[in-house]
């Protein structure tokens, strides 16, 4: 049994985890960092199993956030790990731009297998944001193949989160990812939030729904039929807090994008590879059938970086002809298709079938989301609980009548107050502003859920007695 009171060994024993934490403050930069002086304090997380994960101290944690939205089969899992290490050993890496491996060839197959309509070639990149940025890049290059240099506006929502690359940056509409650094809004049109929880008092979610599809027309109608190129969309805009549009609201979308000879790339990054209880949400869940998908973080469930864009055969179709025999997609990674990373993602994939998770998440998600709307009824603190399959949301919110300070309280300080409140009782959320969202792995069970929202309860009734008190 682990001595709670003793640092767990980091690495080797000649190294502490104070060294590691000093270093770490020292010299690694970190997604999303703050320029603060002090030291941020990262927990140091040692080993990871299941569910769960363990600090430096022992303790161990609940993943809510599932990793960042990616370790859909659980940690620790050494098949992968296996399967990883008899790769590498019989191949590490050989140029994607001159050889084809049998992991790669075998992994775009069953990928193709998975997807919608015709959606058949895959082109992997390292991960979520190359995805999006290979598909934009795509786009911008059919169109210039096809003599329509002119057609190149993308249209996106506000709170939709594409990526970190410059493109992928560029198409993302959380608002306070643009402070101090650039993007190139010249080529992009962003559409108002379409979160229904912002819907004016008695309007319906079809009304809701009717008036986002309207803006969509319309804005294509402004800049030009002529001159749009792909309208791109997350079927739930994860990072933006969850957000579930209406019913119908993705396949009205699509309906319109056809209508004006529109492209429709559904960034499925979070969504595929069975958050929704699907390998591909877009068909299943949504009913629809757009021209490019792209996937990363549960293609691996978070153990080697790597992602997918993945193109309509028509598309394709459209632009191989003799006269362009000489024309490349001139666009590329070191790392595309890594026999290592498809070697992760095929003994993923494995698993994902093997132990029918799939089913299980359409088994459980009626629970989970069950529980996850009680709160949001239990607490007045709680403004709107929301979500689908196993991705939540809470959002902490005051009355309207709620003094000022309250509410500006409130709106910055909620998300961070539950994750300290969580954290302490053995559980980790992802802190979003005013809301803390959780995606926990696929293989969490009916008990396990229960213990997750049991936490988030007696967090939230914590929480809810200091800022409302």
């Amino acid at each position: 049994m682990t001595d709670r009171t003793k640092p767990t060994p980091a690495l080797s024993n000649e190294i502490t985890t104070d060294e590691i934490k000093d270093w770490d403050n020292k010299h690694v930069m970190h997604p999303w960092a703050t320029l603060s002086p002090e030291n941020p304090d990262f927990g140091l997380i040692q080993r990871s199993s299941g569910i769960h994960m363990v600090d430096d101290n022992g303790k161990r944690y609940i993943d809510g956030p599932g990793g960042m939205w990616c370790v859909n089969v659980g940690h620790g899992r050494t098949e992968i790990a296996e399967a990883m290490a008899k790769q590498a050993s019989q191949l590490n890496y050989v140029s994607p731009w001159t050889s084809a491996t049998e992991p790669s060839a075998v992994l775009a197959r069953r990928i193709a297998a998975e997807t919608p309509g015709d959606l058949n070639t895959v082109f992997f990149t390292t991960g979520g944001s190359s995805a999006v940025d290979t598909a934009l890049r795509f786009v911008q290059f059919y169109n210039n193949v096809k003599g329509r240099p002119e057609k190149k506006t993308f249209i996106a929502r506000e709170k939709g989160y594409h990526g970190s690359t410059y493109l992928a940056a560029s198409v993302s509409g959380k608002e306070r990812d643009r402070k101090f650094l650039d993007t190139n809004r010249d080529f992009v049109r962003f559409l108002p939030n379409v979160n229904p929880y912002i819907r004016p008092d008695g309007m319906s979610m079809d009304d809701w729904r009717d008036e986002k599809l309207a803006e969509l027309e319309e804005m294509i109608k402004d800049v030009g039929a002529d001159k749009v190129a792909a309208f791109i969309a997350e079927p739930i805009l994860a990072s933006g807090g969850v957000i579930v549009p209406p019913e119908g609201y993705q396949k009205g979308c699509l309906e319109i994008c056809r209508k004006y000879d529109v492209l429709y790339i559904s960034d499925e990054v979070v969504t595929g590879f069975g958050r929704l209880g699907h390998w591909f949400a877009s068909e299943k869940v949504f009913g629809i059938t757009p021209d490019i998908i792209t996937c990363a973080k549960g293609l691996t469930s978070g153990y080697v970086p790597m992602g997918a864009a993945i193109f309509s055969d028509r598309l394709l179709d459209e632009i191989k002809h003799d006269d362009h025999a000489d024309i490349m997609f001139s666009n590329g990674y070191t790392y595309s298709g890594h026999p290592v990373s498809a070697a992760a993602a095929l003994k993923n994939m494995d698993i994902i079938e093997d132990e029918n998770l799939l089913e299980h998440v359409r088994e459980v998600s009626p629970h989970f989301q069950a529980r996850l709307r009680a709160l949001g009824e239990k607490y007045r603190i709680i403004g709107d609980a929301r979500g689908m399959g196993l991705v939540g949301c809470l959002e902490g919110s005051a009355l309207p009548d709620s003094p000022e300070k309250e509410r500006r309280d409130i709106d910055y300080e909620f998300g961070h107050k539950m994750d300290v409140a969580a954290e302490k009782r053995g559980l980790l959320v992802r802190p979003i502003i005013n809301m803390c969202v959780f995606s926990p792995p696929l293989i969490i069970s009916r008990d396990e859920i229960d213990e997750m929202f049991d936490i988030l309860d007696d967090a939230i009734a914590e929480v809810e007695a200091e800022m409302l008190s």
